[in-house]
């Protein structure tokens, strides 16, 4: 029940704020998540014995966040260097600590980046990276428990089956066509299906990772703040790897 409520009061939340709230309240929201969505990988982190900092991550994370698209790289790379400079102190892990830190903003920041870009090209397609992850993640919810018979990655999420896979990919397929039809009438028919099936792919895989990271870490989630859902990470662990992968098909598209 509590995690129908919260997503009963974010699902609408969210929806509003990528199609219509304007560009700053937008990019305050996508800010905030990503803030949190960051702390609770230093967590992680922790649970596999690297402490990387936290404050740093967060600022460097939001530079990645707004900084224009050709400048992200610079941006990461004179991030990484600054940490492997301030981490000489500590020589024995000043090398998985940067790892780490660039890992972490890159996975977050980084995915949120694409988002935010995105969002400018289109809101409904950002709304669209975002739904075939809600879509999906109820159809293989439901047809896992009722025909879930073969497990689909059994040492990370013991409860996923190939069953509940396959009905995720085809749930966010229908949804996707059916959204575009009448939000996005004029985009190509293979587009919407290319991007519901690998932004769906894409989806799955990322929960598949940030399962892996928590079991690694012995965690069961990444925080308490959703009840029913975990943490921020565990709610938007398949939009960061849907999300990049939808624009980048778009702009593939659209230029």
């Amino acid at each position: 029940m509590k995690r129908i409520l919260t997503a009963a009061v974010l699902i609408p939340l969210i929806t509003y704020i990528v199609l219509w709230s304007h560009v700053i309240a937008f990019a305050a929201v996508i800010a905030a998540v990503a803030m949190l969505c960051f702390w609770e990988f230093t967590d992680i982190a922790r649970g596999h014995g690297i402490d990387i900092p936290r404050i740093p991550g967060i600022a460097g994370g939001l530079i990645v966040l707004f900084v224009p698209s050709d400048l992200t790289l610079a941006v990461v790379i004179a991030l990484l260097g600054l940490l492997l400079g301030l981490g000489v102190s500590d020589l024995r892990n000043s090398l998985p600590k940067a790892a780490i830190f660039t890992l972490g903003i890159l996975y977050v920041f980084g995915c949120w980046h694409t988002g935010v870009e995105l969002r400018a090209i289109n809101p409904f397609w950002m709304l669209f990276a975002l739904a075939i992850n809600w879509i999906g993640d109820t159809a293989a919810m439901y047809v896992g428990r009722s025909f879930g018979r073969h497990k689909l990655a059994p040492r990370v999420s013991p409860a996923k089956s190939w069953e509940g896979s396959v009905a995720s990919t085809a749930a966010s397929l229908l949804f996707g066509l059916v959204y575009a039809h009448y939000a996005m009438p004029q985009a190509p028919l293979w587009l919407v299906a290319t991007a519901a099936i690998a932004g769906n792919i894409a989806g799955q895989v990322g929960d598949l990772c940030e399962s892996a990271l928590k079991r690694g870490a012995g965690m069961k989630d990444s925080g308490t703040l959703l009840p029913g859902h975990g943490g921020w990470l565990d709610r938007v662990d398949s939009s960061l790897f849907s999300v990049p992968v939808v624009y980048a098909l778009v702009r593939f598209a659209t230029h």
